[in-house]
């Protein structure tokens, strides 16, 4: 078995390292190869079918209940805790997604899906036997339990045992299952509410469940916790400290505008928690041991520049297709059932593109002008979805919506990878989780905030245009169905269509310029290498290096690695030489950290 690394010890510390005697200087020309320790390509492709049955499940359990919710809240008697039916799902599980990628990189990835898997297991069982509203959310919160490290445990998985260069095209696949759930969910949900009951969106993922928990016991490596030179304590109180800031801006998000308005004592109070929680955790995080997520990740360029391009996809993609679905009911009369095939352009594209640019990006070792291109894409596809009318042909809207998919199947997987690959084996899952919890909560912003404004602005809207009488007689625009709409008189029913559409349309012009600021931030990322075996961060391919990865090394020589002046390549100048990150920290024996 070979292996590129000649096993070399120098004291940094107490650490002993393994370090590399040279480095590509272009991701292109690097030879792929395996570490001993992999597994081979038979258990990698079982491992990988288990992993996408576990996405499908976390995945498909975001998007079947929506069409359920009215039916469900119905039957339970609880249409006043319908948000909760979501709002729990959402809260838990961002906030154990930094939780589960800290004490993966602890303790290994195999032990916490397991639990993960349980988790989501029991709360679908819960779900499926709720009797009232309580026992829903208690169930949905059960899931969000299980749902928060499903996602960040099976990318941390892959990284563990599938080298960053070959990685592309597997995270690509992984992009094709979420597009593949985004539109067999909601059809499946409404099949489901009007066939065999809803209560079988619960049940459906017992036997999923069973699968992944085979491929997780059975399929997943193990970790050797022996090598670790030492055993921290956790980090109890950064966990809380984000755990409660995340929960009161989550709910400041949900609320706002909705439940309470932005200016009221209960959301503004949310929202001061949220920064004083943030203020006290970064002071905790620079002290403790093993921080949740450390303050080291944003001395890196490459996790700052994806994490905030993260965060502006978040807020452009969640908060422009949560609400074309309700746009193309109410404007183009189309049920619920045509609205979500009308969905299947965008999900289709991101789907072959995610695929596609994975296997490129596998075989070629480039990856930074496909995150921009995506981004420039997702912001066309607003900036088009911004010029709507009510008579636009239903195969324009379709084009615009292939064109975020385009992008965001070019771009969103490869952000992952960015950041795993800037890191050694050793926080890959802290760095994974912390960039999903971002993305996660622009989701919440975005959804939050597109919501807000087309609900004030359809308001404010249909207030105006509407006789006073229309408004009375129909209970008002939080009344209004696709179907009312449709059997309206025919002025009645233009000043609605005409009033969704310019409430709507005009904030996909907004929230342009974030794919826009996403692509301009992308493009001063480093390009690294793609690592060509597991346990090996990226090297820069640029003469410059990367000044954040040095400052990484420095503080951290027992965790990243680092050089010596023994340690450099023939002729090899010191000012120009590029900084190394990811070299295996190894124990005083010398023995090969075992993959996890």
């Amino acid at each position: 078995m070979s292996t590129s690394y000649t096993p070399r010890h120098s004291r940094r510390g107490d650490s002993a390292v393994m370090e590399r005697p040279q480095a590509s200087s272009a991701p292109a020309q690097t030879s792929t190869h395996h570490h001993g320790g992999e597994a081979s390509h038979t258990n990698i492709l079982l491992l990988f079918i288990g992993l996408m049955i576990i996405m499908l499940m976390s995945s498909l359990n975001q998007t079947v209940l929506s069409p359920s919710l009215p039916t469900i809240v119905g039957e339970l008697n609880g249409v006043e805790h319908m948000s909760w039916v979501i709002t729990a799902f959402i809260l838990v599980s961002t906030i154990m997604m930094p939780v589960y990628g800290k004490l993966g990189d602890l303790w290994g990835r195999k032990p916490l899906l397991v639990f993960a898997i349980i988790a989501f297991a029991g709360g679908s069982l819960t779900g499926a036997v709720a009797q009232d509203m309580t026992t829903l959310i208690i169930s949905r919160g059960l899931q969000g339990l299980g749902g928060g490290g499903l996602m960040i445990l099976s990318q941390a998985v892959i990284a563990d045992v599938i080298p960053a260069r070959d990685r592309g095209k597997y995270m690509g696949a992984l992009m094709g299952v979420f597009a593949f759930s985004s539109v067999a969910g909601p059809l499946l949900g409404g099949w489901l509410t009007e066939g065999p009951g809803w209560r079988w969106g619960f049940w459906m993922n017992l036997p999923l469940a069973a699968l992944a928990l085979f491929a997780a016991i059975f399929l997943i490596p193990h970790t050797n916790k022996s090598v670790r030179t030492e055993r921290s304590k956790i980090d109890v109180l950064g966990m809380a400290l984000l755990a409660a800031a995340t929960a009161c801006l989550v709910l400041a998000m949900t609320w706002g505008g909705n439940q309470y308005d932005w200016g009221s004592p209960t959301i503004v109070g949310l929202l001061i928690a949220t920064v004083v929680a943030v203020a006290v955790f970064i002071p905790v995080e620079a002290k403790v041991a093993e921080p949740v997520m450390p303050l080291t990740l944003f001395k890196d360029r490459n996790f700052n520049l994806t994490t905030i391009a993260s965060l502006c996809m978040g807020i452009a993609m969640f908060g422009a297709i949560g609400y074309m679905p309700t746009y193309m009911q109410m404007v183009l009369g189309v049920s619920a059932t045509q609205a979500g095939l009308l969905m299947i352009p965008m999900m289709g594209t991101m789907l072959v593109t995610s695929v596609t640019v994975g296997a490129v990006v596998s075989k070629l070792g480039r990856y930074k002008a496909f995150t921009v291109i995506g981004s420039l894409f997702i912001a066309a596809g607003l900036f088009f979805l911004s010029r709507l009318e009510v008579q636009t042909p239903t195969w324009e809207i379709c084009v615009c919506l292939a064109l975020i998919g385009l992008g965001l199947g070019m771009s969103m997987q490869l952000l992952t990878l960015i950041v795993q690959n800037s890191f050694p084996i050793s926080m890959v899952g802290t760095a994974t989780a912390s960039s999903n919890f971002f993305r996660q909560v622009g989701a919440t912003i975005g959804s939050a905030l597109v919501g807000g404004l087309f609900t004030a602005r359809l308001t404010t809207f249909l207030g105006e245009r509407l006789p006073v009488q229309a408004m009375s007689d129909g209970g008002g625009a939080n009344s209004l169905t696709p179907a009312l709409v449709n059997a309206l008189p025919g002025p009645i029913h233009d000043i609605i269509v005409n009033s969704y559409n310019e409430a709507l349309t005009p904030i996909f012009l907004w929230i342009m310029p974030l794919g826009v600021l996403a692509a301009l931030l992308l493009m001063f990322i480093v390009e690294k290498a793609l690592a060509t075996t597991v346990g090996e961060s990226g090297t820069t391919s640029q003469a410059a290096g990367d000044e954040s990865s040095e400052s990484i090394r420095d503080e951290e020589p027992a965790r990243v690695g680092g050089r010596d002046e023994r340690d450099r390549a023939d002729g090899e100048d010191p000012e120009e030489r590029s900084p190394r990150t990811g070299e295996i920290p190894i124990p005083e024996t010398g023995s090969m950290m075992p993959t996890r």
